[in-house]
């Protein structure tokens, strides 16, 4: 276990940070002023994605001054993997969407493949209006649908291999306060 502990910490000392802890909080504020004005009176169904979404979900519910219901998801296509395979579905919401609004909020808007799965399958529950959050939004032309943008963005990054709030590498460093570029990837 030593030895993972020390590849870990390499990685993260090598990293570059490409957005500060201040720049992450700045982006969260923006989104949930955003989120208030839009949604205040929807009475939304909020899905975090985990295990990524569990940061964005953590920091912007006390941001949101409107009754909601929040639930989760878990989807996945990386497994632990530093790129994405097919999608698997590890758990569906055992809550009704039909008639109401729901929010997804995830980590990243990589390719999107995995969001657009979601998404589909809340339209398909009968959701009236679905809405995606990604605290990250890569910059780069595969997107899984062309020109493919979520509702609700915090940062926009160069396309490059991510980790901290909520995004990992190898499973570790979600718990890093920015976000960070893997060095050479």
């Amino acid at each position: 276990m030593t030895d993972i502990c020390t590849e870990m910490q390499q990685v993260f000392d090598d990293a570059d940070c490409l957005c500060s802890p201040a720049d992450v909080n700045a982006a969260l504020d923006r989104m949930a002023e955003e989120m208030n004005a839009a949604l205040s009176r929807s009475n939304p169904l909020v899905f975090c994605v985990m295990n990524g979404g569990v940061f964005i979900t953590g920091q912007l519910l006390p941001r949101l001054t409107f009754p909601l219901e929040q639930h989760y998801i878990h989807a996945t296509r990386y497994r632990q993997a530093t790129t994405g395979g097919l999608l698997d579905w590890k758990v569906k919401p055992d809550v009704s969407m039909k008639d109401r609004c729901v929010l997804i909020l995830d980590d990243i808007l990589d390719e999107g493949a995995t969001l657009a799965a979601i998404a589909d399958y809340c339209h398909a529950e009968g959701a009236s209006q679905v809405l995606t959050a990604a605290l990250v939004d890569k910059e780069h032309d595969r997107k899984a649908v062309p020109g493919m943008k979520c509702d609700y963005t915090g940062l926009y990054v160069e396309d490059r291999y991510l980790f901290g709030c909520g995004m990992d590498y190898k499973g570790y460093w979600r718990n890093a306060p920015g976000i960070y570029a893997v060095k050479g990837l």
